[in-house]
């Protein structure tokens, strides 16, 4: 019912950080915004969002947290909101009039359910 979509990491210049990853990993680069680069090995996605006022992380010092959320993909919004609640999920984001909902897991980090 639910499948993993992307991978995002919040970042301060996502056309950078893309071009490391893309390199590193021998990935293209497969879509480009302003604020948002993806690279893909032509399944999975790694997504990188431009943060205005990004903190490295400092891991594991927990002073400054990883940034990053999973985007999971589903094929009926309202079915996956229904099983995420039901498992712990807590909304993070009331509109449910586009193509995804926003959550925090049971120990809070964020992930997005997003229409296939």
């Amino acid at each position: 019912m639910i499948k993993l979509g992307s991978v995002v990491l919040d970042c301060p210049d996502p056309a950078a950080l893309a071009g490391f990853y893309a390199e590193l990993l021998d990935w293209k680069v497969t879509a480009t915004r302003d604020d948002w680069v993806t690279v893909s090995d032509g399944g999975v996605e790694l997504c990188f969002q431009q943060v205005a006022d990004f903190r490295a992380p400092s891991w594991p010092d927990p002073s400054s947290p990883q940034q990053s959320h999973l985007d999971l993909t589903v094929a009926d919004l309202d079915a996956g909101e229904a099983k995420a609640l039901g498992l712990g999920a807590r909304p993070l984001d009331a509109p449910k009039d586009r193509g995804w909902r926003v959550y925090a897991d049971p120990a809070g980090h964020p992930f997005c359910l997003c229409a296939e």
